[in-house]
């Protein structure tokens, strides 16, 4: 029984027709499914390219010039491609990995591989990483090269894009640039969801940054819109992070280090950022070899009082300083100019 015998006794002939003409023009309507259908539908979990960083999808990493952008994705792809460690400590299922290196040609490419890999420690396996270091933008042919490439190897895992400005194609002139960007990368984005391969475009930040991270890429919010997660590398006064949101995984921003093109996780960069800024209090009251009150601690930290009231809050709470009187903190329960009695400690 078709939908117009189905409806034809709850419509006119004049409705039906006139349904009928919306359908020829338009399809049959939408695909719908029922809540508890869907509620009942299990899903495979989602494919972990990273561990925590990055999934099948479109994952955009977005950093300043000179921060090792280039040398994070290498670590990655390495790593996918060997089923090895990234960044130290997490372990990657090993798969076939394509970088599209449109900035650096091979003999850069290869010196950033050995550096990787000092003299005297042995290369991996890493015939399942192919470079490409030219393509065409992404609407004239881009997308159908990926697809040649995830059908021509065994477990087709992860691109890189470096960087995905190469790729762009010109803007809309009929829509504005939110539109324009979201309409040009949802292709990329699609291909990537639809197969489960983490594609990774390297972009890079605004000057002057911004309080929202997301906020801070270059360009319009459109591509961030778009992307499945968004990973941004910056650094500030207590060092280099990486922030990560995305639409299913959990956010968290982590403390990382990079040294001779090599990258580390240190840890979770609140913690990170909490314990310098106990160093830093700890060592200005060394320096002034006496105890401090905390409008002193502002000053010669330079830090927001505020953040040194709570913190120093904390500090005491766990023994790290003590209050000595008179609203001052020391490193010790016993002032230094009374140090043979520590009963005038205040606690």
């Amino acid at each position: 029984m078709n939908i117009r015998t189905e409806l034809s006794e709850k419509m006119s002939n004049h409705e039906l027709d006139a349904l009928t003409a919306v359908q020829d023009r338009f399809g049959a309507g939408f695909n719908r499914t029922n809540t508890n259908d869907l509620m009942a539908a299990s899903f495979a979990p989602l494919k972990e390219i990273i561990p925590g960083y990055v999934y099948g999808g479109f994952t955009i990493l977005a950093g300043r010039q000179k921060l090792g952008k280039t040398w994070l994705a290498i670590d990655w792809a390495v790593a996918v491609a060997t089923g090895g460690v990234a960044m130290g400590c997490l372990d990657c299922v090993r798969g076939d990995a394509l970088y599209v290196d449109l900035e650096n040609g091979p003999r850069r490419i290869q010196a950033r591989i050995k550096a990787l890999f000092p003299e005297g420690e042995s290369l991996p396996d890493m015939s399942r990483l192919e470079w490409v270091t030219d393509a065409p933008q992404l609407n004239a042919g881009f997308i159908e090269r990926l697809e040649l490439w995830r059908t021509s190897v065994r477990q087709p895992r992860f691109v890189v894009v470096d960087v995905l400005q190469r790729i762009k194609p010109p803007g809309n002139k009929n829509q504005n640039a939110y539109e324009s960007d979201y309409s040009t990368w949802a292709p990329l984005q699609k291909w990537a969801t639809k197969h489960g391969v983490a594609v990774l475009g390297l972009h890079h930040l605004k000057k002057g940054g911004a309080d929202d991270p997301l906020e801070s890429l270059s360009g319009s919010n459109g591509l961030a819109a778009c992307a499945d997660t968004t990973i941004v590398l910056n650094q500030d006064q207590n060092g280099k992070t990486l922030y990560v949101r995305g639409r299913d995984i959990e956010e968290k921003e982590t403390a990382v280090i990079f040294v001779t093109g090599r990258w580390s996780v240190v840890g979770n960069a609140s913690d990170v950022r909490r314990s310098g800024e106990r160093a830093v209090i700890m060592a200005a009251l060394t320096d002034n070899a006496g105890p401090m009150t905390p409008a002193e601690l502002t000053a010669a930290t330079g830090k927001p009082a505020a953040n040194i009231r709570q913190l120093l809050f904390k500090m005491a709470k766990a023994g790290d300083v003590f209050k000595v009187g008179g609203g001052r903190y020391w490193v010790s329960a016993t002032h230094p100019s009374n140090s043979d009695n520590a009963d005038n400690a205040e606690h």
